[in-house]
């Protein structure tokens, strides 16, 4: 069970960092999710699929804020991770990030989990 960090990305008001859990990559989003912060998320979530890693765990307990730009970055990453045989998780949301997957379905698309640890149980 590899539990290193294996990278990290920040930009303003979002860092991000991954690291590999099993078959797994956790991906960690911390702050805000917006037009402006995007891509410091997307970069690495299609890093993972492309090595190899098509089962994401997007520990969003950290993440303070997702606008529609940000679904969009998830729900991308679900479909290139559903190309490849895996999926996207996302653990521990916070009620004001829930509520943007809430209001536009896309909790439908999603596994969710209460916690990380739930999302990791494989």
């Amino acid at each position: 069970m590899d539990r290193g960090m294996v990278g990290s990305a920040s930009k303003g008001r979002l860092q991000v960092e991954v690291r590999h859990h099993g078959a797994s990559a956790v991906v960690t989003p911390a702050g805000e999710l917006d037009h402006h912060t995007a891509e410091v998320l997307r970069e690495p979530l299609e890093r993972c699929v492309e090595g190899g890693r098509a089962r994401l765990v997007v520990d969003c307990s950290k993440l303070e804020f997702c606008d529609s730009t940000g679904l969009n970055v998830l729900l991308g990453a679900r479909l290139k991770a559903e190309a490849e045989g895996g999926g996207v998780h996302l653990a521990g949301m916070q009620p004001i990030v829930a509520r943007v997957f809430e209001i536009t379905g896309a909790e439908a698309v999603f596994t969710l989990h209460d916690s990380l640890d739930a999302a990791l149980v494989e």
